[in-house]
């Protein structure tokens, strides 16, 4: 479903085309994936779901708020998808986009709905502005908060701005998490793709610190 020519993208829009692409097979396997059993999961495989937020993407942003308030995961992967593909666009209101998430945190609480569309959101929106935000995520106790720090600093990385992704992943070079580490590595590959001699000297004093997973992907960036 889609909503009438010339009339504003709405939520209970997205939650009818969603239910209309539901089925119990793609719910029983999204369900396997989610970290708590009791997320609410309507059943529709991920291509139709970016596919329903691209048709979406005009939405204005109190219903992509209204999004983000709802139980189901495949809501909120869409309402995050918006904020990407409102991110991409030359008019884009930055500010407002990141206002959003950064309001909204305690609904973008899965792992993919970070990696989505925190990089262009958040870093592409601190591109020339301070990124004391960004420290204070890094610090936090809040796992999702700490990935959320080093995958925005992706956007900042693809500017060539090293500095702050390398504080960053100082950081977090020795973090716990294993999916905050995962970003890390990711992020140190893609620095060494830009200077490979700024990631062979953090990785010559804090080699030690990463996990293994994250060492093997910065070194992709040296073979």
């Amino acid at each position: 479903m889609t909503e009438p020519a010339g009339t504003p993208p709405t939520a209970e829009g997205v939650r009818a085309a969603l239910e209309a692409a539901a089925s119990a097979e793609e719910r029983a396997k999204t369900q396997r994936r989610m970290a708590d059993a009791r997320t609410e999961v309507i059943g529709v495989r991920m291509g139709t779901v970016f596919d329903i937020a691209k048709t979406n993407a005009r939405m204005p942003l109190a219903e992509v708020d209204r999004l983000l308030d709802a139980d189901a995961y495949e809501m909120r992967m869409v309402a995050v998808s918006i904020l990407d593909f409102q991110a991409r666009t030359k008019d884009a209101d930055r500010a407002a986009l990141y206002e959003l998430w950064m309001r909204r945190m305690d609904r973008i609480d899965t792992w993919d709905f970070i990696d989505r569309a925190a990089p262009r959101v958040l870093g592409g929106y601190l591109l020339d502005r301070p990124r004391d935000v960004l420290f204070d995520l890094a610090r936090s106790d809040d796992w999702l908060r700490r990935r959320t720090s080093i995958t925005a600093a992706f956007w900042i990385i693809r500017a060539r701005d090293l500095d702050d992704p390398l504080t960053l992943c100082e950081i977090l070079a020795d973090d716990p998490e294993h999916l905050v580490q995962t970003n890390v590595g990711v992020a140190l590959r893609e620095i060494g793709r830009v200077d490979r001699a700024r990631l062979e000297e953090f990785l010559a004093r804090r080699s030690a610190d990463l996990s293994a997973h994250a060492r093997r992907t910065a070194r992709t960036a040296l073979t």
